[in-house]
């Protein structure tokens, strides 16, 4: 897997204070993404051992709420198993933390993934441009739901962690 970029301390991808780390590649290719050039699988650079030691050091300082996984498409089918690795040791070392993970595939297509449980917020569906509000929080265009995925492993129904029609 390669990445872009981890971000230290953002506040506009999920709750709280967080680090995002930024994947390459993507194969929606959304009309006006906010990072064209994380579409290239090979972009980037490769997240070796030192990358992750760097990600983890960040995530336990305490006032870190959770993670982020963005990019390009952290669920894009060359990224999925290193993904979820990463997902399930967060879990294991920081039970507390939050992980959010952006995807342009639907949640209909993942809930039968096991690795689901180590997701808490899901942000599902592509950009659309002519859905565009700036007015949303944390997404770019209606379509995209913010889907609190606990609860929806438990319901059995896609249940939202924030409903944007409300704010």
């Amino acid at each position: 897997m390669n990445y872009h970029n981890i971000t230290k301390d953002d506040m506009l991808n999920g709750d709280g204070l967080r680090v995002v780390l930024w994947v390459a590649g993507c194969n929606h290719q959304c009309e006006d993404c906010q990072n064209p050039i994380t579409w290239d699988i090979t972009g980037g650079l490769p997240f070796d051992e030192a990358a992750e030691r760097e990600l983890f050091e960040i995530l336990k300082k305490p006032h870190i709420s959770g993670i982020t996984f963005s990019g390009g498409d952290p669920l894009h089918p060359f990224n999925r198993s290193e993904v979820f690795r990463l997902m399930r040791k967060c879990k294991d070392l920081y039970p507390k933390k939050t992980i959010w993970c952006y995807t342009g595939f639907r949640w209909e297509e993942f809930r039968k993934f096991k690795e689901m449980q180590y997701i808490d917020v899901l942000v599902d569906g592509r950009f659309v441009k002519s859905l565009f509000d700036e007015k949303l929080r944390w997404v770019g265009s209606s379509n995209q739901r913010i889907i609190d995925v606990q609860k929806t492993l438990e319901k059995g129904e896609v249940v939202l962690h924030f409903d944007n029609d409300k704010m």
